[in-house]
């Protein structure tokens, strides 16, 4: 274990053997610090963070921090619980949770820019980028491999789906469904998010399947669950299927098409 001498850890922190804390950082009681984590300068770890292996800590981040929640009590904080391989640059603030009993969840293998924020009780899955300002607002859900752009803005309880991109200073206030673009002042659809599903291997007829999809949602005119219904019977498929799972269990609707 590596600890700078102006480090505070905390008795009843719990930080592994492997790990390393640098200078002026706090580690609350409480908080576990697991294998390979490197926790740079000036960090704060809240007593109710739970991290995983082979995180990265850059300076001044503040993990598990109370939410911006006016009506927050101490003895109502909820832990905040992160995976492995995480990356938070510098001034990532994230919330612990504080009105669910899982709390604030963190996947592995995401990468948080500067000044990037994580509201309470949000859940994120895994390898997702979030660059500098990406903001989510309290009990947001995001999926796995989205991009969230510089100045984005997720409102409280949207949901986005996976393989989403969000374009820069997009303001989100309804969920995002699985493999496209959003773009606008009030997100709207643009098309799919071609890039990451390449990267990820989707080949040109699935990326054709889902574009087919989404003309029948956005575009053909039919009430959305009638558009649904015909999606499933015409292009049967498992991203058919997360396509359709994901609209009819929205609660806020989902983005609408530029």
């Amino acid at each position: 274990m590596t600890i700078h001498p102006t480090a505070i850890i905390e008795d009843g922190a719990l930080v592994h053997e492997t790990a390393s804390i640098g200078a002026y950082s706090i580690i609350e009681s409480g908080a576990v610090i697991g294998p390979g984590c490197r926790i740079d300068s000036c960090v704060r770890i809240f007593g109710v963070t739970h991290m995983g292996a082979h995180n990265r800590v850059c300076h001044g981040a503040t993990i598990g921090a109370e939410p911006q929640d006016l009506g927050f009590r101490p003895e109502s904080a909820r832990p905040l619980i992160i995976g492995d391989h995480n990356h938070f640059k510098e001034s990532v603030n994230i919330s612990c949770g504080c009105k669910t009993a899982a709390g604030t969840r963190i996947g592995s293998h995401n990468y948080l820019m500067a000044f990037a924020h994580v509201g309470h009780d949000s859940v994120m899955g895994d390898h997702n980028i979030f660059a500098n300002t990406a903001t989510l607002g309290g009990h947001v859900e995001i999926g796995n491999r989205t991009f969230l752009s510089g100045h984005v803005a997720i409102h409280q309880f949207c949901r986005v789906a996976d393989f989403v991109m969000v374009s820069g200073g997009t303001s989100v206030t309804q969920d995002v469904p699985p493999f496209v673009l959003v773009d606008g002042h009030r997100a709207r659809y643009l098309g799919l998010n071609v890039v990451a599903l390449r990267r990820a291997g989707f080949s040109q007829e699935q990326r054709n399947q889902i574009k087919a999809v989404y003309r029948l949602v956005f575009r053909s005119g039919l009430r959305l669950a009638e558009a649904l219904v015909r999606a499933e019977q015409e292009y049967p498929g498992p991203e058919t299927r997360q396509i359709v799972q994901f609209i009819e269990s929205s609660r806020r609707g989902i983005v609408s098409f530029n």
